[in-house]
């Protein structure tokens, strides 16, 4: 491993981010990773690197990167206006970066959240096996904190040769989101939906939340038509899914994102499910967030769906 990238300006909450730290929740660590995982991934596999490497997530307004040795990369999620240079450079699409080149990102165009991913991965230390930034904690990342100015992050070097092979790969437009101010999401009703009124489960599924600005990684946080419960009283803490939906004592729903708690003593109206996370993560305080019933066959279905367009899309960069 070698330095690789300087952090020039830290951006507004910049950290890293692997696919997870799991196996260790019974002893109340939080897994974190990525909020939107499918932008995440596929910022991996256009780097050519395997889907659960660390990359830099960046949240509204990007940092300015100066790359200290040569390699690709690729900036997949929102569209947050990304220069080398000065000059722009295209999304969802893996770029050639020479070493003394700076990376910069300015005005936010969609979307909430993006991801940098370059070959080989950012290399920080593991901690309990991942590399992902929970800054409540202090683990993993570069001290357990957000990047900040002067940060050096460190990777690997490769020959120009390699970094030819993978540059200049880009996925399609009809498979890359679009992100809205509006998201509909599916989820799967939860046992706990006997705590609520009959009523107020038919106004959670038909109408509209903002979200609100007090919303983070550990979770979204909703304001609209208030949810009443049937017993009002909270149940004995249990453990809680990236997507779980709460609904505290003030009746407004949380949707529990990737540094969620883990475990909740509210109760669970349902679950988003796994593919349309992505929705919840793009959006913006002041934006809106609806919710429809859906069998847990559905987001299997949608499970199996993500699994295999990944399967295929790394098929067909290896024949590349």
């Amino acid at each position: 491993m070698i330095p690789l990238i300087k952090v020039e300006e830290s951006g507004l909450h910049t950290t890293i981010q692997d696919s997870g730290r799991y196996g260790h929740q019974e002893y109340g660590i939080v897994p974190s990773g990525p909020m939107d995982p499918f932008a995440f991934k596929m910022a991996n596999l256009l780097a050519g690197n395997k889907l659960n490497e660390a990359a830099i997530e960046m949240t509204m307004i990007g940092p300015s990167l100066t790359f200290l040795e040569d390699t690709v990369m690729a900036v997949a999620g929102a569209h947050l206006s990304p220069t080398v240079d000065n000059k722009k450079i295209p999304m969802w699409t893996s770029v050639l970066i020479h070493k003394g080149q700076t990376l910069r990102f300015g005005k936010p165009k969609y979307g909430a959240r993006a991801y940098l991913a370059i070959a080989g991965g950012m290399k920080t230390d593991k901690v309990l096996g991942s590399r992902s930034t929970h800054t409540k904690s202090r683990l993993g990342g570069i001290k357990g904190e957000v990047l900040e100015t002067g940060d050096v992050v460190p990777g690997i070097q490769y020959d120009k040769s390699e970094l030819y092979k993978w540059k200049g790969k880009s996925l399609a437009h009809s498979l890359r989101p679009v992100y809205q101010s509006h998201h509909m999401v599916r989820v799967i009703p939860d046992v706990q939906e006997t705590f609520f009124k009959k009523e107020d489960v038919s106004t959670f599924y038909t109408h509209s939340y903002k979200i609100t600005p007090q919303s983070d990684r550990m979770g979204y946080r909703l304001t609209g038509r208030k949810i009443k419960r049937e017993v009002n009283e909270d149940i004995l803490s249990e453990a809680v899914a990236f997507g779980s939906i709460q609904i505290p004592s003030d009746g407004n729903p949380i949707v529990l994102m990737a540094d969620r708690q883990t475990t909740g003593g509210y109760p669970k109206i349902g679950t988003v499910i796994h593919h349309d996370l992505w929705k919840v993560a793009q959006l913006l305080p002041g934006q809106t967030l609806s919710f429809q019933r859906e069998a847990v066959e559905e987001g299997h279905r949608w499970q199996h769906y993500e699994e295999n367009l990944f399967k295929k899309l790394q098929m067909a960069r290896q024949r590349i």
